[in-house]
Order: C-alpha cells, then sequence, then structure tokens
C-alpha cells in the first residue's frame, strides 16, 4: 500500500465507474430492471463509504499489512459481486 489517500482514490474510482455502468445498464436496459439497478446503485454508494471509513479508521490488534490486506480483499469480492448483478 503506497498510501491512505491513494487507496481512498481508487476505491472511489472504481464506485464512479461501477455507478456510471449501472446508471447506464438502467437507461438502456429492459424497463423491469429499473427497480433493482435503484437498489444496485444505492449499494455501490454505501460500499464506497463504508471501503473509505475503513481505511481511515484501521482495527486496534491487527497488523497494518494484514488489515490493509484483508480489506482490499473483501472489497474486490464485493465488486465483483456488484459487477455479476449488473451483467444479469
Amino acid at each position: 500500500m503506497a498510501n491512505k489517500r491513494a487507496l481512498k482514490k481508487s476505491i472511489n474510482m472504481i464506485c464512479e465507474a461501477l455507478f456510471a455502468e449501472c446508471v447506464a445498464v438502467s437507461l438502456y436496459g429492459p424497463e423491469s430492471n429499473r427497480e433493482t439497478a435503484k437498489a444496485l446503485l444505492s449499494s455501490i454508494v454505501k460500499m464506497g463509504d463504508e471501503h473509505v471509513r475503513r481505511v481511515s479508521h484501521p482495527e486496534p490488534g491487527m497488523s497494518p499489512r494484514a488489515y490493509y490486506k484483508d480489506l482490499r480483499e473483501k472489497y474486490c469480492a464485493q465488486v465483483s459481486e456488484v459487477l455479476d448483478q449488473i451483467n444479469s
């Protein structure tokens, strides 16, 4: 990890890209997916906020290396879940 600012910036950029993709799918996709897209948009925003907060306040008692590795792994897993939902 280079620093906290770079990690926060990359989290925000990925969430912005996911948000834009979800908006595009909701606008150009079938009418039935609009409600699902709204729920997905709110979950993307919540996911980004949660992970940025976790970067700012590491868990006490855990080594920084292990904490940030766990943070990245959980974030990547959530991003892949959101991508799967967007694709379906």
